[in-house]
């Protein structure tokens, strides 16, 4: 379903040139929204393993959401996005799914379900061969908070990774480190939680591009917006950050009911895509997908242009305090 796409960038060059000259007048990076959906599917990782242009999902039923049934419908599973087929099913009893390719290895973080008291701690699978899977804990929650979506990206350091919790507010997200994506240290102090530290800031994905930090998240529905759209921010040291002047980056259109969130990305062949959970965040989802026309830094870049004033959000907060384990 995917590769056909690779020949339709070639045909949107003259609508590259458009876009060029759309930009320099209104400042916002085109995204183009492609005929393609996922039906039943809403978090998701696109990555590149072994060559492949694969699509890393969790399925799970929500209407058993409290009850005991729940954690026996959810599974993480990968597909290929040329052929479309299902080529791995694995993580029972997991969601909220993200993942990244590291040499060989393809690694996948999900948070642990349950079937009384909701997401728990997140875990971390990895395989070479995506038959073979290993388990291991990743970040334990505190405070009886609970977790779910997680994005990692690699930087200076090591490996940085955004998780979300709905404590103290629902929802932000925190920050933690590795250096191997095995052992994680969380960055105690730093709440993602919109620009008075009490705003809604669910399903982060995080990107590095030398100075900056990038990271898409959701926001309530705002007036003249239709329904739960996409933010996007940026820092060089994950305490002062910077909204983008070109938000909601993403906001749902015909078919979309009100939702366009859960946002992951990749660069394949030149070009960004964006993948992007669509639905009435009730009672029905699926996936669609966006194409930027560029590299990924690129469409970053452009969501910031120079001159443009920016909202500033803090995440270091005198009332924060450091995470224990919940027992």
């Amino acid at each position: 379903m995917f590769c056909w796409m690779k020949h339709m960038a070639t045909g949107l060059a003259a609508i590259l040139l458009l876009g060029e000259m759309g930009f320099a007048q209104s400042l916002k990076p085109a995204l183009i929204k492609l005929p393609v959906s996922y039906p039943q599917a809403m978090e998701q990782t696109p990555v590149i393993f072994a060559g492949r242009p694969l699509l890393v999902l969790n399925y799970r039923d929500d209407a058993k959401v409290h009850t005991k049934d729940y954690t026996q419908t959810m599974y993480l599973y990968i597909r290929d996005l040329c052929t479309g087929e299902e080529i791995a099913r694995f993580g029972a009893g997991h969601s909220f799914v993200s993942a990244l390719v590291e040499g060989n290895t393809l690694h996948v973080f999900a948070s642990e379900g349950s079937n009384r008291d909701w997401y728990q701690s997140i875990y971390h699978f990895w395989s070479t061969d995506l038959k073979e899977w290993r388990r291991e804990p990743a970040i334990p929650r505190a405070n009886k908070e609970h977790l779910f979506n997680c994005s990692v990206c690699r930087d200076d350091q090591g490996y940085l990774m955004a998780y979300e919790s709905d404590k103290p507010v629902k929802f932000c997200f925190k920050f933690a480190r590795s250096k191997d994506l095995s052992k994680w240290e969380k960055i105690e102090g730093l709440i993602f939680a919109g620009v008075d530290g009490k705003q809604y800031s669910a399903c982060p994905v995080i990107r590095y591009f030398a100075p900056y930090y990038y990271v898409i998240y959701l926001h309530r529905p705002i007036p003249g917006h239709n329904g739960w759209v996409s933010f996007l921010a940026r820092s060089k040291d994950l305490i002062t950050w910077e909204l983008s002047p070109m938000n909601p980056i993403l906001e749902a259109g015909p078919g979309e009911g009100c939702n366009n969130s859960d946002v992951d990305l990749f660069e394949w062949e030149g070009n960004t895509y964006l993948f992007y959970a669509i639905g009435d965040q009730q009672t029905w989802n699926g996936v669609r997908m966006a194409m930027y026309l560029g590299p990924m830094r690129r469409f970053f870049e452009h969501c910031f242009p120079e001159g443009v004033p920016t909202t500033t959000v803090r995440t270091k907060h005198e009332t924060a305090k450091a995470d224990s384990p919940t027992p």
